[in-house]
């Protein structure tokens, strides 16, 4: 191996367990010896972040706008389908967390997406009926602070920049969530306010996976959260 080659494991992955490609006991299903796999965080971390920040301005009513239809076609080609994607590759890695993160998030978007879509008839079934559809989106986000609180213990063991992304998310679903159950624009737009907060989060995760000493003179601390033994 060259001083520029990057160690693998085995089966020709790099940082990743190998895959299981075996269709029977002795005979390989496909040769994947040749194979390395990249970092897909960088890109579920921009797409989430990019979606995140769109509907944040908007939340906070940034230059007037106060309908979030415009956010729906990102968050179902690129908060959606991108960040589904780079989770089922960080399943193909070996990071759990990772996938379960990158699709739980995936499928958020794409399900926020279908409520403002006019074809789905979501909206047009609360129609004349505002009080219960508040309280409909109110639960919907709840369920989604749920989620992300329970993201947020998993990152103890991971880095403080992880862990604050995921502090700051979940407090925007409860204020997004009470700002629906209560009416009040103000606690809405404090939701927008934590959403971009955690955007820039995001993205500052997202770069820091992407400038690696392979790439790019630059590099950002996170400050690893695991012990020393």
């Amino acid at each position: 191996m060259s001083t520029h080659e990057k160690p693998t494991n085995g089966a020709g992955y790099v940082e990743g367990q190998p895959l299981a490609t075996t269709l029977t006991n002795g005979q390989p299903g496909f040769p994947v010896y040749h194979r390395k796999f990249g970092n897909p965080a960088p890109l579920g971390l921009f797409s989430f972040a990019s979606t995140t920040l769109i509907l944040s301005l908007y939340n906070v009513s940034a230059r007037g706008i106060t309908a979030p239809n415009v956010v729906v076609g990102m968050a179902i080609g690129v908060g959606g389908l991108c960040q589904l994607l780079a989770g089922m590759w960080e399943f193909a890695t070996g990071n759990t967390f990772g996938a379960t993160a990158f699709s739980s998030y995936g499928g958020f978007w794409l399900s926020f997406a279908l409520i403002f879509w006019p074809s789905s008839g979501i909206l047009a079934a609360y129609e004349g009926k505002p009080d219960e559809l508040a309280s409909a989106l109110g639960i919907y986000l709840i369920t989604w602070f749920v989620f992300t609180f329970i993201m947020f213990l998993a990152t103890h063991k991971a880095s403080v920049a992880l862990s604050s992304v995921f502090f700051f998310l979940f407090i925007t679903f409860i204020l997004l969530a009470a700002g629906e159950f209560t009416g009040k624009a103000v606690i809405h737009k404090a939701g927008g306010a934590f959403g971009i907060v955690t955007a820039m989060l995001a993205y500052y995760v997202g770069a820091a996976g992407l400038y690696t000493a392979e790439t790019s003179y630059i590099t950002l601390p996170v400050i690893s959260l695991a012990r020393s033994d």
